[in-house]
């Protein structure tokens, strides 16, 4: 069973209640709907269709993928007829990535045996990209920095923002860059935000927002500063192994824990992205 949340008239979040609290959402029109992301089974993914199919009672025309990761697009293929929607680099890594990744998802989950990737059909890869369901402008905007591909669509006129995982209760960084993650912050902090829904995690209100933004930009700062430390040091990664999530300014409790882990591989993803080399252990000595 998913948790469904309504936060403005005919906009909705789903949130898994298996997998890190990740997020997807449906904006629905008098006579169909787009999705943004599926989640992460496919069982949760079919249970958005029969709610927006059997109690919305209309077709899905649009899926829009926010980034080429597992628990955000491979749902895709559950919207058979729709339009799939998204970042051209979105569509060269699902190519890439995303086809090896599922083909082992099936060797292991036999629940992924249905799953198929869907290549986009309709990408942008330079400014915006809008599209309309009734009164409702929804607009693609490039936000890089959790993956190179990643994207938020922005409802226009409610000031709502489908983030997707450039914003999640604590910032990853391992598949992205930092310096781009810094920049899509920046860009969101102007926008003069109602909503953000996260990719992972609770909906951010007006109000939070802006101290949101903030906190996610010192923690940045403060893990960048731990990683310079660190590469003073013959065995950087015995320093980063002792840096917890919580001096950096993150609670640990945040997505049901997995923040600390989250934590652990930001300090050594970031030490390979500033430095150029994996962080050495004393360990590897013994």
């Amino acid at each position: 069973m998913i948790l469904r949340e309504r936060v403005s008239d005919n906009v909705y979040v789903f949130q898994s209640e298996l997998y890190a609290q990740v997020n997807a959402g449906v904006v629905v029109g008098t006579d169909w709907a787009v999705a943004i992301d599926t989640l992460s089974s496919p069982e949760e993914t079919l249970e958005i269709r029969d709610f927006i199919e059997q109690e919305l009672q209309v077709p899905v025309r649009y899926v829009i993928n926010t980034h080429y990761h597992a628990d955000h697009s491979w749902g895709s293929c559950f919207f058979p007829g729709a339009i799939v929607i998204s970042h051209k680099l979105c569509r060269d890594l699902l190519e890439e990535r995303g086809k090896p990744s599922l083909e082992e998802a099936r060797r292991q989950n036999s629940s992924f045996e249905k799953s198929r990737i869907v290549l986009p059909q309709m990408t942008f890869s330079a400014g915006e990209l809008s599209l309309k369901v009734d009164k409702k402008t929804l607009t693609l905007i490039h936000l890089p920095g959790h993956s190179p591909d990643g994207i938020g669509v922005l409802i226009v006129e409610d000031r709502i923002l489908y983030a997707s995982d450039i914003l999640m209760p604590l910032p990853y960084l391992v598949d992205g860059d930092i310096e781009d993650k810094i920049n899509s912050y920046k860009k969101i902090r102007k926008m003069s935000l109602e909503n953000v829904v996260q990719g992972h995690g609770e909906v951010i209100l007006r109000g939070e927002v802006v101290d949101t933004i903030d906190s996610h930009l010192a923690y940045l700062s403060n893990i960048r500063k731990v990683v310079r430390q660190a590469a003073r040091r013959k065995y950087a990664g015995d320093l980063l192994e002792t840096c917890d999530v919580e001096s950096c300014g993150k609670s640990r409790v945040l997505l049901g824990g997995l923040v600390v882990d989250l934590h652990q591989r930001n300090l050594m993803a970031l030490f390979e992205q500033l430095i150029g080399k994996p962080p050495a252990f004393s360990s590897e000595e013994w």
